[in-house]
């Protein structure tokens, strides 16, 4: 009896994904615990590993198919001491399989129709259901103008063609009033060319799957959390020092603490000190966390992520400064485990690197605050009725006000605020 292997769900929140790469083919024996294809999210791109034992009998989704529905069947194994069931070998983009939301539990579909290829016998790239959708409907793929990656033609496309809609382009000819409403893209398009910017004066850039999920999270987040921002100035001349004391002590160690990683530090003792800052809104009450779960937000390709630094109130500076340096580098990778970079309890985004004065950013729901950093620069500052010149630091803290109000918040700065202008306070 074949064994279906389902499309996981890599995070609670996962809907769909890309499988991104297979590790086995037809034929090959597998155990439980090996690593038998990779899946892209929105955030990561994860290993995943074979629950069953047996030798694969089908692959029924091509490596790089995209929004392969969480739960569908994505490929099948002969159980142990079975032989396996005549199937075609599906490799890479030739492959002919179905698409992952369209493959009933029961058994694979039928094969899709061999892709077609252009006068110049190069292959017109299309998912394997957008070909099938094309054949049904009588569709010439070689008409249709693919808005997937590299040009690849997917199901939309050929919807859109079915129904005698324009097919998203940058540079194509204005789309008329009555195209396809159920095509983004095009929406876009009118959009802009009734605001006054005429098609092909543009490029538009199709939305992955991180930039959709950022989009959606932040509008809600504006739209549905009460939000405002607390700001103070800190000198950080003592900070500065300090950090050249301390890399100097763990330089032969190959640590090198940053700025941030001394605010991340500094942010944790603070929420611990002021509790009522750590905390979330929930409609059943207010979530008072135990410990700082800080998320820093990490720019990468396409958007930005916020991995964790769990329980950072408990470590010290060079464990901090590893983490964040090991927990970067992966966000960039795609290779962070969901874990890491879902559950914080306040978040640190810091700009400073890049000049930028001061900023007030958007909650990361379900945290109650975000604290950005700008840039550390020279300016005149009154001490003892002089004027004298120091290095400061602007620090918005961006408040949920169901939970966080204007007195937490300000407490929560009171407290940070000598952390910073005196780190040693910070080992007190």
């Amino acid at each position: 009896m074949s064994i279906d292997i389902l499309m996981p769900a890599l995070s609670p929140t996962m809907e769909e994904g890309t499988l991104a790469k297979w590790h086995v083919k037809v034929g090959d024996t597998v155990k439980a615990g090996d690593v038998i294809a990779e899946i892209e999210t929105d955030k990561a791109t994860m290993e995943v590993e074979a629950v069953d034992e047996g030798v694969v009998e089908a692959i029924l989704v091509e490596a790089g198919t995209e929004n392969v529905k969480v739960n569908a069947v994505i490929a099948k194994l002969a159980g142990e001491g079975e032989s396996p069931a005549p199937a075609p070998k599906v490799e890479g983009p030739k492959a002919a399989a179905p698409a992952a939301a369209a493959t009933p539990a029961a058994a694979p579909a039928a094969p899709a129709p061999a892709a077609p290829v252009t006068a110049d016998g190069s292959r017109v790239l299309a998912s394997p259901l957008a070909r099938r959708l094309a054949s049904a409907a009588g569709l010439d793929l070689k008409a249709i103008k693919g808005t997937g990656p590299h040009g690849r033609v997917i199901k939309s496309d050929v919807e859109a063609a079915k129904s005698g809609a324009p097919v998203a382009k940058a540079a194509s000819a204005p789309a008329p009033a009555a195209a396809a409403p159920a095509a983004a893209a095009p929406r876009q398009a009118q959009s802009l060319e009734q605001m006054g910017i005429p098609a092909g004066s543009y490029d538009l850039v199709p939305l992955d799957g991180m930039r959709k999920t950022i989009a959606r999270r932040m509008t809600e987040s504006f739209r549905d959390v009460p939000h405002f921002p607390l700001q103070i100035d800190l000198e950080i001349d003592a900070l500065l020092a300090a950090r050249a004391k301390i890399n100097s002590l763990l330089e032969k160690q190959g640590v090198k603490v940053s700025v941030n990683d001394i605010v991340i530090k500094a942010a944790a003792v603070a929420l611990k000190q002021v509790p009522e800052a750590n905390a979330s809104y929930t409609p059943e009450g207010i979530a008072m966390h135990h410990h700082a779960d800080i998320a820093v937000a990490v720019a990468v390709d396409g958007g930005l992520i916020t991995p964790i630094i769990r329980k950072a109130e408990t470590k010290g500076l060079a464990q901090i400064s590893a983490e964040m340096k090991d927990l970067a580098q992966r966000a960039k990778d795609k290779k962070l485990k969901p874990e890491e970079f879902q559950g914080g309890t306040f978040s640190i985004s810091n700009l400073g690197m890049f000049g930028i004065k001061s900023f007030a950013s958007i909650i990361n729901e379900p945290q109650g605050a975000i604290m950005s950093v700008g840039a550390g620069e020279q300016r005149p500052v009154v001490k003892n009725g002089q004027l004298a010149v120091a290095t400061v630091m602007t620090v918005t803290l961006t408040c949920d006000h169901r939970v966080v109000d204007g007195s937490v918040g300000a407490k929560f700065l009171a407290a940070f605020k000598p952390l910073i202008e005196e780190p040693l306070t910070l080992i007190v």
